[in-house]
């Protein structure tokens, strides 16, 4: 267990223990056999992106469960929201079961937070599932869930990259390729191209409340987030990228800065040709666009390599009694099945993590063989890197001034430079 350290803000947040509907479900601690222990899990999967998937997910676990009811409760604001949620509940002594927790923040979250690794409880509770772990995950994404100390944290459940989305019927309506740009300096061809030849917007790069996109537009260039514990994206590739990003925006005036869900509705609704968002998003897309849609591979700068950081999240058990956490473990167990791997997929278009689904029959072989759009970002997985995760206690500031110079940039309030330095000189004085 980690200890809880300082909290950084107090909210006010009531704790869902009631399981709608089931009489049969109590509180936790309840002695009386045949109650069924009443867990949280706390999501940060929003109606288009996986939160259908998660209602099924959980509802045929409590159908099937003896023991165990578990509560979805979804968090807004993505990964940071869900942090400060979870701040506001520890002020309060309280904490959900099973939480999902972004790659951005699994540093912050291990230093901040009360949590027990899967091992452990499996180890004390769950002698035949022992190995679960080592046999169905590969070193190389277990260790996506372990933290700057080398402690696993928890277990990769969502990994996606960014993939660019194509209207194909306007690329060839605007005279361009309609297999799409491939690199950086042709998304900016191609979408200064379309605003002229057909009046609608060129592209959208995803604004969400993280910087994940981001990362991948700056490092793909030679930038690096954060190098030796410090951050370092404002260097020269650092601007030049953004500078792109930011001038089709404000000069060109072929893309928009818009928050994340509009962005993608106006890709979806035929006003934006190249949406750069998550595979996350393909159901979304693929279900409610009326025009001819692709996925293709994340542009490049050139000869540049590819980094793509590893999107998605991994679930961590900060359950405090043992009662809890082995109801934690096995609606764990139940979400990291072949079966249910292959409905998470299905639901979202997040690669799964486990190394056996893609090719089971009663995991996702007949679907990715009917769904190109998964392609694309199964094809990148050999680019992905660490989303970056600030350490130290500075993980949410750190993302807010990086989330505040976005909008200073795009908004035309403050010069690339100008912004990048000083939010870089800002972050480090938190680092220290």
């Amino acid at each position: 267990m980690k200890p809880l350290l300082k909290l950084f803000c107090v909210f006010s947040v009531v704790l869902l223990m009631a399981a709608c509907g089931n009489s049969k479900a109590k509180e936790a601690d309840s002695p009386n056999k045949g109650e069924k222990t009443v867990i949280e899990y706390w999501h940060v999967n929003a109606e288009t992106q996986g939160g259908k998937a998660v209602e099924e997910l959980v509802e045929e676990f409590n159908k099937q469960s003896e023991t165990t009811e578990v509560v979805a409760k979804y968090n807004p604001d993505m990964y940071k929201g869900l942090m400060q949620n979870l701040q506001a509940e520890a002020a309060a002594g309280k904490s959900p079961a099973v939480v999902q927790v972004g790659w951005a923040f699994l540093d912050y979250f291990s230093n901040n937070f009360q949590y027990i690794a899967p091992q452990e409880v499996i180890d004390a509770h769950f002698p035949e599932d022992k190995t679960f772990l080592k046999d169905y995950f590969l070193p190389n994404i277990m260790d996506l869930a372990k933290n700057s100390e080398g402690k696993q944290v928890g277990i990769p459940y969502s990994l996606s990259n960014p993939v660019l989305y194509i209207n194909k019927n306007l690329l060839k309506e605007a005279g361009l390729d309609e297999n799409g740009p491939k690199t950086w300096g042709e998304v900016k061809e191609f979408s200064k191209t379309i605003k002229e030849k057909t009046g609608k917007f060129g592209f959208y790069l995803q604004e969400p409340a993280d910087n994940w996109a981001t990362q991948a537009l700056l490092e793909s260039n030679g930038a690096k987030m954060i190098t030796a514990g410090k951050a370092t994206f404002a260097s020269k590739e650092g601007i030049e990228a953004y500078q792109l990003w930011r001038d089709m925006i404000l000069e060109d005036k072929s893309a928009v800065h818009l928050p994340w869900d509009q962005g993608v509705q106006s890709f979806i609704d035929g006003n934006v040709a190249m949406a750069y968002t998550t595979i996350a998003q393909r159901s979304n897309i693929q279900d409610n666009a009326e025009f001819d849609v692709a996925a293709i591979k994340s542009p490049s700068w050139g000869g540049k390599e590819v980094r793509l950081p590893a999107g998605g999240a991994m679930l961590a058990i900060t359950a405090q009694d043992e009662a809890q956490q082995k109801a934690a473990w096995e609606f764990m167990k139940y979400l990291y099945s072949v079966e249910s791997m292959a409905k998470w997929t299905e639901g979202t278009g997040y690669v799964p993590p486990r190394k056996d689904v893609a090719e089971a029959e009663n995991g996702l072989k007949t679907y990715l063989e009917e769904n190109e759009m998964m392609k694309a970002a199964i094809e990148q997985m050999d680019v992905i890197v660490p989303w970056t995760s600030f350490p130290g206690d500075a993980g949410l500031q750190a993302e807010q001034l990086l989330l505040d110079v976005r909008d200073q940039i795009l908004g035309g309030n403050v010069s690339v430079k100008e912004g990048l330095e000083k939010t870089e000189k800002e972050i480090n004085k938190l680092l220290k």
